[in-house]
């Protein structure tokens, strides 16, 4: 009997251990977030505290028999473990927001070698003496892969082009062995309808990077709880990384006022024909035009830049979504519910939905969001398509039931998000909702304009491009302003 009375107080007092240090894990978690509101840390921290007492007093001197001993045990070891497992939510947390807004310094660009798929020619060894063309636009890049191959005693004879189009059509027509470009502009190869089979008709033999510097920087509210402020949110089509360089498929300006907790979404299609703007250094075309798709491959501050310039309006933070790595956060959220409107079913190979509310996994959803060539609207259903998609994505992440998975989804969008907004910002922005439970109102906005085939600099070559009606522009920019105000910008008619 004194040997089970020993072992019983050893451990109680071992639990009673594990208890305290348990709960401070939690509560120093909760603290070095700093998303907690004073009103909710002050009787959270008296609680544990509490709590923490009680039952050590219970463990080592109160609970004498059998039954009360092994109820508490039960009960000390659930709060512990409920404590470690909270606390290591909280740091899954904290992880996540110093990845999204720590904002890579430099961004990385892909370069390829890129040969037919009959080609004879299987690795780099063998590239010696062969013909290749390569963009007057993508000089940097082919200095980068010329240097390498030339270290390794591999000499290429190049050919420069002044278009994709040109470069590509010497490409078929045998004029050049190979061709060497940016992995960015890929996706713009495949939306030429002569060269939409380019992926299954070619390989790559040789493949480098190089990065450039990333100038996107934030513009600072005073205090982001109740200043207004604007975001740009850019939805990459990279496919060799989150922090490579590619087109900007998903543009969205949201505008955000606390005080009267409205949110307008103005979006721009990404075929839009306007005025690229960048800073030094970005490495675009000043003042050339371009669908505004094609500035997310120089960098996302030449986006944000130029969008500035487009609804003249100041961006004080960008939100950048890897919309490949999309399909994983929707697969570990469960998927998303989109609704489709009467007449705007689609019936393909690679996205089925039927009119009414959709549940799509991550692929379906990444289809959905991409798909443009089912409606007569193109483009602009498409756009449509992306704010249905984020906004789902929204909706199940802050449902109650995301917890039970929730360490996979904040891995999951710590590959998925960047944002020039601090995390003090974002810990601010969570505390205010905290404190003041806002309903937040959702407004929405889309720029429009008329088909055509202008020229694009990027391409070097005419192609399908949206005409701005400025008609458009400026009701997005009253718009816009009215929301900054403090109005609703469904008062702007």
């Amino acid at each position: 009997m004194k040997e089970q009375s020993k072992f019983s107080k050893v451990l109680s007092i071992l639990l009673s251990v594990a208890l305290v240090i348990s709960s401070f894990y939690l509560l120093y978690q909760v603290i070095r977030l700093n998303a907690l509101p004073s009103k909710f840390l002050f009787p959270l921290t008296i609680g544990v505290v509490v709590l923490d007492a009680i039952f050590v007093l219970l463990l080592v001197y109160f609970s004498k028999n059998v039954v009360s001993k092994i109820i508490c045990i039960v009960l000390t070891l659930f709060i512990c473990v409920a404590s470690c497992m909270g606390g290591y939510y909280i740091s899954k947390t904290q992880s996540v927001l110093s990845n999204i807004t720590n904002v890579a310094k430099h961004a990385k660009n892909t370069v390829s070698v890129i040969v037919k798929e009959s080609s004879s020619i299987k690795n780099k060894s063998q590239l010696n003496g062969v013909s290749v063309g390569s963009l007057r636009l993508n000089e940097q890049g082919s200095k980068k892969a010329f240097k390498e191959l030339s270290s390794e005693g591999i000499a290429l004879n190049q050919t420069v082009y002044d278009s994709m189009t040109a470069l590509l059509e010497a490409f078929y027509n045998g004029e050049v062995d190979s061709i060497i470009m940016n992995e960015s502009s890929r996706s713009q190869i495949l939306d030429m309808e002569a060269y939409s089979n380019f992926d299954s008709n070619t390989r790559v033999v040789y493949q480098t990077s190089y990065k450039v510097k990333n100038n996107d920087s934030a513009t600072s509210v005073s205090d982001i709880t109740s200043k207004p402020f604007n975001v740009l949110i850019s939805g990459s089509d990279t496919r060799g990384g989150f922090d490579e360089n590619g087109r900007s498929d998903v543009i969205m300006v949201a505008t955000v006022n606390p005080k009267t907790h409205t949110i307008l979404l103005t979006s721009v299609p990404r075929d839009f024909y306007v005025t690229t703007a960048c800073d030094a250094g970005d490495g675009c075309m000043q003042g050339a035009l371009d669908k505004i798709t094609h500035t997310g491959i120089h960098g996302t501050n030449t986006t944000k830049r130029t969008v500035e310039q487009l609804l003249g309006v100041e961006i004080n933070y960008t939100f950048k979504v890897g919309f490949d790595t999309v399909t994983e956060l929707v697969d570990v959220l469960g998927g998303v519910d989109v609704y489709v409107e009467p007449g705007y079913a689609v019936h393909t190979s690679y996205l089925n939905v039927n009119e009414g509310i959709n549940h799509l996994n991550g692929e379906q959803a990444l289809a959905y969001a991409r798909e443009r060539y089912s409606y007569t609207e193109g483009d602009r259903q498409r756009t449509k398509n992306q704010q249905q998609v984020l906004m789902g994505i929204v909706k199940e992440a802050t449902k109650p039931s995301v917890i039970t998975n929730y360490a996979a989804i904040m891995d999951t969008m710590a590959n998925t998000f960047s944002t020039t907004m601090s995390n003090e910002e974002i810990t601010d922005l969570i505390k205010y909702q905290l404190n003041n439970n806002p309903t937040w109102k959702m407004e929405q906005y889309m720029v429009d304009g008329t088909g055509d085939t202008l020229m694009c600099a990027e391409l070097g070559d005419a192609a399908s491009v949206m005409v701005p009606d400025q008609s458009t522009v400026k009701m997005a920019k009253d718009k816009i302003s009215a929301v900054l105000a403090g109005k609703s910008s469904e008062d702007v008619k």
